[in-house]
């Protein structure tokens, strides 16, 4: 498959890890707003994006080879 990307990229996962979270936390009693699930899911997207990016940066600052 030519166009891949990193799972923490997938809205998919991320909603499936949602899901899972919000049946594990209704089992425990806990109440999530309406709407709120798509919140989450669109802010994990977000968060999963900058920490991938910083994980690069460093990765690059801390590498000990030259690119061509």
């Amino acid at each position: 498959m030519p166009d891949m990307k990193n799972w923490y990229e997938s809205k998919a996962v991320w909603g499936g890890i949602v899901a899972a979270g919000a049946s594990l936390a209704g089992l425990l009693g806990v109440d999530l707003p309406d709407g709120a699930g798509h919140d989450l899911v669109e802010a994990l997207t977000a968060l999963a994006g900058a920490i991938g990016g910083l994980v690069a940066v460093y990765g690059r600052i801390s590498a000990d080879k030259r690119l061509k």
